[in-house]
């Protein structure tokens, strides 16, 4: 076999990877959304307030600040021993499942199941963190570098896809009984997470990954500024998209139309990733991030000074292009700066990052900040001023480390 045959050998099979990691992405950002839309109604059932609905969705997003980290630490203890992440995946996947699809049945037994439901979510919430970092370090641990941008954003285009079609799928949805839903997208979900350990063999066979001896270095100054300046870029989205884009369609289209509207946030998203992972293939995540937060923060405050549909229209399309951008980004940087063995824990850091973001809007809406006039103009201008500050800040660190290089050749020159 030539050398061409090998390296096209190692090319298809890294393309399947990133689509097998699009498809988990989808499978499970769908699930969510399936978990969401009837929530309430399983709450009703087993004699859940209302109004204690949205305690459980923070409950959820608190979970997953936690878990994401700790389940990214524990696949970075388990990936050098070939075999064994596609296990842990898949042995935690089955138990998010079983307990997913648990909770309709749960639901339906009446008021005396209030503990049982909560107990589900519970486990639900702590097992499926194990479906998002985990299979993100096969990228960083197997792959050559310049694949990774490439192969985020296919990972990534499955958890935009999702948010397009949501809005869609949360109208077909309130039509049909929860079991049904909840059984389809847990057997899917279940199978795509089994056939992590045949992708895994498959990543192994391209390259060895680091012994287990190459224990993971402490993180210093940058990994944590990264990560801070993650949360306020979550936050930034969080607060634009979910509590901001609606109100602003609503100035100049029926509700009815939403559903049609709302997408086009996604559809930047995933068109604008795949030249963005050209630029951080040659750049480097955290400059594409930096660049993408201050065009998104400007694309936002056109969204806000809006005076047509059409205008609304193309900002939020920009506005996504960044967002699809900062996200693809951020999880190249995350595999880079994590590339000592802690390729996990740093893809935790920025899954929990997005978590936080979630919590602070939903305790944000849960304290009913929307409805007040005077945080008004707060809440409609805080996403300019997370994302050019977050932005700015990363382009910082980015020319800091690029005159570190610099310096380090130049000593190594001279």
């Amino acid at each position: 076999m030539t050398t061409t045959e090998v390296s096209t050998g190692a090319s298809e099979r890294a393309t399947r990877t990133g689509l097998y990691l699009a498809v988990l992405q989808l499978v499970f950002t769908l699930g969510w959304t399936t978990y969401v839309v009837y929530l309430p109604k399983l709450a009703a059932d087993v004699g859940i307030a209302p109004a204690a609905v949205i305690l459980i969705l923070m409950l959820d997003q608190a979970i997953f600040t936690i878990a994401d980290t700790a389940m990214g630490i524990a696949a970075d203890r388990i990936a050098p021993f070939a075999g064994r992440l596609g296990l842990f995946v898949g042995v935690l996947a089955a138990i998010s499942c079983a307990a997913f699809v648990a909770m309709p049945f749960v639901a339906g037994i009446g008021a005396g199941a209030q503990a049982p439901l909560i107990a589900l979510i519970v486990v639900w919430s702590i097992t499926s963190s194990a479906l998002r970092a985990p299979p993100l370090t096969l990228l960083g641990r197997y792959r050559a570098k310049p694949q990774v941008p490439f192969l985020a954003t296919l990972a990534m285009l499955g958890y935009g896809v999702a948010g397009a079609v949501s809005p869609y799928l949360g109208v077909v949805l309130r039509e049909h009984d929860a079991r049904l839903p909840f059984v389809i997208s847990s057997a899917v979900l279940l199978l795509t997470a089994l056939g992590l350990s045949r992708v895994e063999f498959e990543v192994a066979r391209d390259t060895s990954p680091p012994t287990p001896a190459e224990a993971a270095k402490p993180l210093g100054l940058v990994p944590i500024a990264f990560i801070v300046a993650m949360v306020a870029l979550a936050l930034g989205y969080q607060l634009h998209f979910a509590m901001n884009s609606a109100p602003s369609y609503l100035r100049f289209a029926a509700a009815g139309e939403l559903q049609w509207l709302m997408p086009v946030f996604w559809i930047g998203f995933n068109i604008a990733m795949f030249p963005a992972s050209l630029v951080v293939k040659h750049r480097g995540g955290l400059i594409v991030m930096g660049a993408a937060g201050l065009l998104g923060a400007v694309a936002i405050a056109a969204a806000e000074l809006a005076g047509s549909l059409n205008s609304l229209i193309a900002a939020q399309f920009l506005a996504g292009a960044a967002w699809g951008c900062m996200l693809m980004s951020a999880i190249s940087a995350a595999l880079a700066i994590g590339s000592t063995g802690a390729e996990g824990k740093v893809t935790g850091l920025v899954f929990s990052a997005l978590a936080l973001g979630t919590f602070a809007r939903m305790a944000a809406v849960a304290g009913g900040l929307q409805k007040m006039p005077d945080y008004a103009p707060l809440l409609h201008w805080a996403p300019v001023a997370c994302w050019s500050v977050a932005g700015a800040g990363l382009l910082v660190i980015a020319a800091a480390r690029l005159q570190g290089v610099a310096h380090v050749k130049a000593s190594a020159g001279g």
